[in-house]
């Protein structure tokens, strides 16, 4: 059966680069996407359950979509289906898929639809490889994902991302190479390299090629002209990792490092692998090797047992650090891990209070990094025109831009003037020049 398809993502960008692929299958296989505003023959959600927002929202859009559209077919796939599996036979979604088999996605489907039956393809996560999905121009002509990695063997207290997404498994560099000129045909000119434990790429190939080798790879597609990474660990950034990648002139100067928290014993209780002290080094070294370097992270506030000494080490220390961004979540129990378990679990109202006053943290210090790139010039890839009239895209540092003149899909330097709520404004270089001609 062919018709139309919409997807739902919930997550990570992991999850949405998983999405533009099952789309991909099924557009190749004669459906159209939905338009806007209309149902669905097909809904695909692709859930989260790293948090319990995450699940919630995620079985919220499942109910959702099945009220809304009664006769329509659901599927539901990602992390809370891997979990859950069976149990969600009770949605009457007619493919349960787990994060195995995605590229059989538009097979399965029609199966269980011809042989109507509900069919849920759960399967152990213990001998998974990695499964080789791609994208190419549907998602636009300006930024693009590529899974790079994925799995987790790290055993974090708090996180549930190992039961649902399995050990690590990456991609080889020839597989990068050859997606990142699919991209660059399509008319990308941003890659965004991304995986569920970015840092653990390659431990599980016999050549064990480092990250590095990965970024490299990309940069090899002629039309590719900016590279992004996404979340890393500090113990990733090694002299020779910044020696490595500083060298990747297509690299952009946004480095994603997860803190989690700023209080070494929080961070012992988390059973993350670094200190404070290890994280302002990582810090360090990027900003040393990329001078104007924007550092962005995730926070955790109110880890069980957490003291108001260990979070206002955490308010400290994100103010000493100086991020462009932060991320931050509440703790949120997840069922099957350690942190569950942990006595002097903090009631929601302290989490809340934590979160806001991190969320202000955060706000000052964007603002005060975006005031120190005004009167900057800096090249910025036009990804979209507004419904004013004006267009948007990004810096180098990821800072988000809007500007009068241009064209979508263009990279253009801009003079960084105004700072608004969450980005900046900008001005052409050139019509800046053609402003002082006339006045000259």
């Amino acid at each position: 059966m062919a018709g139309t398809v919409r997807f739902y993502t919930l997550g990570c960008k992991v999850n949405q680069y998983d999405s533009e692929a099952m789309l991909e299958q099924f557009l190749k296989n004669g459906y159209t996407a939905a338009a806007s505003g209309t149902p669905a023959d097909v809904t695909v959600v692709n859930t989260c359950m790293v948090t319990g927002t995450g699940e919630q929202k995620s079985m919220q859009a499942v109910r959702r979509f099945k009220r809304g559209n009664p006769d329509g077919e659901l599927i539901i796939t990602g992390c809370l289906a891997q979990n859950k599996g069976e149990t969600l036979r009770e949605t009457g979604a007619r493919l349960i898929l787990g994060v195995q088999y995605r590229g059989e996605v538009v097979r399965l489907f029609e199966q269980a639809v011809a042989e109507s039956k509900q069919t849920v393809a759960v399967e152990s996560l213990a001998h998974a490889a990695f499964e080789p999905l791609s994208i190419s121009g549907h998602q636009g002509h300006t930024r693009a994902l590529m899974k790079i990695q994925e799995g987790c063997d790290n055993r974090c207290t708090f996180c549930i991302v190992p039961s649902v997404r399995g050990g690590i498994r990456s991609r080889t560099l020839a597989s990068i190479r050859e997606e990142a000129l699919a991209l660059a045909d399509a008319g990308f000119q941003e890659v965004v390299l991304t995986g569920v434990h970015l840092t653990s790429y390659g431990r599980d190939q016999a050549a064990k090629p480092p990250l590095a080798d990965a970024v490299a790879a990309a940069a090899e597609a002629p039309g590719i002209r900016r590279i992004r990474l996404g979340s890393l660990e500090p113990v990733i950034v090694t002299d020779a990792f910044v020696g490595a990648v500083q060298g990747v002139t297509k690299l952009c100067p946004q480095f994603h490092l997860a803190l989690q928290s700023g209080s070494d014993p929080v961070l012992r209780r988390m059973k993350r692998r670094y200190n404070t002290a290890q994280f302002l080094r990582a810090a360090q070294r990027l900003r040393t090797a990329f001078p104007d370097a924007a550092l962005t992270t995730d926070v955790i506030a109110g880890f069980p047992g957490e003291t108001e000494a260990e979070f206002e080490q955490t308010v400290t220390f994100c103010q000493t650090v100086g991020f462009m961004k932060m991320h931050v979540f509440p703790y949120s129990p997840r069922e099957g891990t350690p942190a569950a378990l942990m006595p002097d679990q903090l009631p929601k109202h302290v989490k809340d209070e934590r979160v806001k006053r991190l969320m202000e943290v955060g706000a000052q210090l964007s603002k005060a990094y975006r005031q120190s790139m005004l009167g900057t010039v800096q090249p910025v890839l036009i990804e979209e025109r507004r419904r004013n009239g004006m267009l948007s895209g990004y810096t180098p540092q990821y800072i988000p831009v809007v500007l009068k003149t241009g064209a979508v899909g263009e990279i253009r330097p801009v003079l960084l003037r105004e700072l608004t709520k969450e980005g900046m404004r900008a001005q052409a270089v050139e019509t800046i020049l053609e402003e002082d001609e006339r006045h000259g």
